[in-house]
């Protein structure tokens, strides 16, 4: 299967379904996936996206080689919001590699610190943190302040109620 054409020929849930199960759990034809999303044109991003996720929603091994290169890009200035929200996304549900903590917090507390950034995006970034927060417990009380900034901004119930239930569970 060429998934560039495949991405190209159709918009659809229904379409990235099928390039996710032609994929399935085969580390081969992932890679090609990764490699339009690390590589690929900006516009296609979020149709690569919703593949992606779907695929690791159920194959979260198949994406651990690449996240040294997905942390790197997301970082990058410019990012579409498209490209951190997918990675920071995917960065919720890995046990990520000790050698990519410090950059994945730096990019995560300045994500989520940013209220220009997509919601979703600092969801995500909040979840990560809470998270890394369990291996490195001195930086609860960094958050939690970001946080309590954050909320005093926060316009949607989404934001607002991750926000309240991450805070409690930090204060544990």
């Amino acid at each position: 299967m060429d998934i560039l054409a495949e991405i190209q020929a159709e918009q659809s849930k229904k379409q990235a379904e099928k390039i996710a199960k032609w994929i399935g759990a085969d580390a081969e034809r992932f890679a090609p996936l990764m490699q339009l999303f690390l590589h690929g044109e900006l516009k296609l991003i979020p149709r690569l996206a919703v593949v992606l996720g779907t695929v690791t929603e159920t194959h979260r091994e198949l994406i651990m080689p690449y996240l040294p290169e997905m942390v790197s890009r997301a970082m990058q200035p410019g990012m579409p919001d498209s490209i951190k929200r997918t990675v920071v996304r995917e960065l919720q549900f890995v046990d990520i590699p000790e050698p990519l903590h410090g950059d994945v917090m730096n990019m995560c507390f300045d994500l989520l610190a940013d209220p220009q950034q997509a919601v979703a995006v600092r969801a995500f970034s909040m979840t990560v943190l809470s998270n890394l927060a369990q291996i490195y417990p001195e930086i609860k009380q960094e958050i939690i302040v970001i946080l309590e900034d954050a909320l005093e901004q926060a316009n949607t119930p989404g934001f607002i109620n991750r926000a309240l239930k991450t805070m409690k569970a930090l204060t544990k």
